[in-house]
C-alpha cells in the first residue's frame, strides 16, 4: 500500500481550469445567499450573476434581426454553464465533470476538452434558440456536461469496436441519464432546458 498515494485522482490541469470557477463562483453565491459574506446585498448576487452569464434565446434573436452582435451577449453562448441555479445543481454538475473529465482528459487533448465543454453548450444554446417556441434562460452546466458524457461514449464506442462487442453498449450512460432526468422533471416539476440538454 502506498501511504503516500494522493487520496484523489489526479486531473488534467484543464478540468481544474473548467471546474474550479464553477465551484468558486458558487461558493460565493452560496455563501452570500445564506448571510456568511456580503451583508445584505449578498441575497441577490445569484439573480444578478444570472442577469450577467445565462443565455437568453430572444437576445440571439434579435441578434439575429438586427444583425448586431456585441461581444458581450455573444459570450453568453459559453457563459452560461459556469453559473448555476442553486446548490444542488452546482454539485452534480461539478461531479459529474470532473469524473468525465478524468476519463475524457487521459485521451483528448487539453483543447479538445475545451472545445467539447465549451463547444456543446454553444451548440447546445444555438439549437434552442432555433425553436421559437423557447423562451426560458438557459443557466447552468448540464448541456456541457452532456458534451462531456458525448466524448466519454465516443471513447467507449471505439474500445467496444476494438473488442469486438457490442458498441451500442457505449449509448447506456446517456440513456440512463435522459432516463433519470425525465423521471425527475415528473416527478418535481420540470422546464424546457431538457432541449438543450438532448441538443
Amino acid at each position: 500500500m502506498d501511504h503516500n498515494a494522493s487520496p484523489l485522482n489526479p486531473l488534467p490541469p484543464v478540468v481544474w481550469i473548467i471546474a474550479l470557477p464553477m465551484i468558486a463562483i458558487e461558493a460565493v453565491l452560496n455563501l452570500g445567499a445564506r448571510g456568511v459574506i456580503g451583508g445584505p446585498d449578498a441575497i441577490g448576487w445569484r439573480i444578478a450573476a444570472l442577469e450577467q452569464f445565462a443565455f437568453f434565446p430572444d437576445l440571439l434573436r434579435d441578434m439575429i434581426a438586427t444583425e448586431r452582435y456585441p461581444v458581450a451577449d455573444l459570450l453568453r453562448l459559453i457563459s452560461y454553464p459556469m453559473v448555476q441555479g442553486n446548490l444542488t445543481s452546482a454539485v452534480f454538475v461539478v461531479v459529474i465533470f470532473l469524473a468525465l473529465g478524468k476519463m475524457v482528459g487521459e485521451v483528448f487533448r487539453w483543447w479538445a476538452i475545451l472545445a467539447v465543454f465549451f463547444g456543446s453548450a454553444a451548440f447546445a444554446a444555438l439549437v434552442y434558440t432555433a425553436i421559437p417556441v423557447l423562451k426560458t434562460v438557459l443557466i447552468g452546466g448540464y448541456p456541457a456536461v452532456y458534451g462531456m458524457i458525448g466524448a466519454f461514449t465516443f471513447l467507449m464506442w471505439v474500445r467496444l469496436v476494438a473488442q469486438g462487442a457490442n458498441q451500442y453498449r457505449a449509448f447506456s450512460m446517456i440513456g440512463f441519464l435522459l432516463f433519470a432526468q425525465f423521471i425527475f422533471g415528473a416527478v418535481f416539476g420540470g422546464g424546457t432546458e431538457w432541449v438543450a440538454d438532448i441538443a
